[in-house]
């Protein structure tokens, strides 16, 4: 030995190894048809009442028809728990309707009731969703707090509640002596207030919403940024305003040619009805086909691209024009068969949204814990979900 300590020289670290888990979707129109067939029928025998459990059986299918990794998910929630919050929303809106027939300035009351009461529904739905989704025996669930969900209704529920408050007094204390004057100049405020403060909103919601996820002891988190969802609020407005002016002229071009050819050349007199009728059916075209599908996938991306835990990552590459392409066939054959395409264009669109989801993992599932005790059995807010668009977290 020559008295020199022996330098250890330290092994090179590695990054752990990054596994992609394949998303596929195997529902059919044919299969889902039967299902959504029996469940209309079911409502309508039932005057509604059959509703909650046309959910469950919706939800076991589509979950029973989302395969991970070659692992289907599975829902466990029983829907005769879910008719709690269906007949307390029932209630409301009946008591709401109600009001403003017979009794208007009690509307306002029970409207500020559900706006209380409904941020703690949206939270418990997505609880009893989550704790009854499992995958490889894996529960999920979801772990956002009461406090948290009522500030992410906060932006919006100032102008709607001012709006709800002020709506009749504001009619005769207005700037003019004109009472309609003054509600219209007071509903173009408090609409203009609710669209700058709705993106605020939304992103507070996807934070809330993706940051509460989890799947055995992953727990999720999301980087949402309030100007990216402006941003996306910014360009969808501009994108509907100049297209409306190409709407607009074309239906005036349209519902003029189909009124001379009707009206056998009568003149442009006899033709606004129907200009009035395409201008309806372009406009609805376009926002239904066009705008809210290219919203929905820049904030299907922009989310969920954002959202990772420890272990997972997700990404999201839906292709805009794609979706714009299958809602807009969608709509024309949901028309063209009188409603009967609807189950097929469910099932297409969902299959769409969901592979374009990228999962990889950086520890395997079979590593991952389940932690004990986190059953939510409170079904009451599950109602809530439907409002929110809240299936699958899409």
């Amino acid at each position: 030995m020559d008295g020199h300590p022996t330098s250890i020289e330290a092994a090179p670290t590695t990054a752990p190894a990054t596994r992609q888990l394949a998303v596929h979707f195997t529902g059919s129109g044919t299969e889902y048809f039967r299902i959504w067939a029996v469940n209309v029928l079911l409502v309508l025998l039932t005057l509604g009442l059959y509703l909650p459990l046309a959910k469950a059986r919706r939800l076991r299918y589509v979950h029973a028809n989302t395969w991970v990794d070659g692992e289907a998910l599975a829902f466990h929630g029983d829907p005769w728990r879910m008719f709690r919050g269906f007949l307390m929303l029932a209630v409301l809106a009946v008591a709401y309707l109600g009001a403003g027939e017979f009794a208007p300035a009690a509307s306002a009351a029970v409207l500020l009731m559900l706006y209380a009461v409904w941020p703690a529904l949206w939270r418990a739905s997505m609880q009893y969703r989550l704790a009854n989704t499992s995958w490889r025996g894996l529960r999920m669930g979801f772990e956002g707090s009461l406090h948290d969900a009522y500030l992410c209704f906060l932006p919006v529920y100032v102008p709607l509640t001012m709006s709800a408050l002020l709506d009749g007094a504001m009619a005769s204390h207005g700037p003019s002596t004109d009472p309609a004057l003054n509600t219209g100049l007071w509903g173009l405020v408090s609409g203009l207030a609710l669209s700058l403060t709705a993106p605020w909103t939304l992103t507070l919601a996807k934070r809330y919403q993706h940051g509460g996820y989890r799947i055995a002891d992953q727990r999720l988190r999301i980087r949402l940024q309030a100007r990216s969802v402006y941003f996306i609020g910014f360009k969808s407005a501009m994108l509907g305003f100049f297209a409306s002016l190409v709407v607009m002229a074309a239906g005036f071009a349209l519902g003029s040619l189909l009124g001379l050819a009707l009206n056998h050349g009568a003149g442009l007199a006899g033709s606004s009805t129907y200009v009035s009728l395409m201008m309806v059916l372009l406009f609805g075209l376009f926002y239904g086909g066009v705008l809210t599908p290219y919203a929905a996938t820049r904030l299907q991306n922009l989310t969920w691209s954002n959202t990772r835990s420890d272990g997972l990552r997700f990404e999201s590459s839906l292709d805009g024009w794609a979706l714009v392409h299958l809602t807009v066939r969608n709509w024309l054959l949901i028309l063209l068969t009188a409603g009967l395409y609807r189950p097929s264009a469910t099932m297409a669109t969902l299959r769409l949204r969901l592979e374009a989801i990228g999962i990889s993992v950086e520890t395997e599932p079979d590593h991952w814990l389940a932690p004990k005790g986190v059953a939510h059995a409170d079904a009451a807010g599950e109602a809530a979900g439907d409002f929110f668009g809240m299936d699958l977290g899409l």
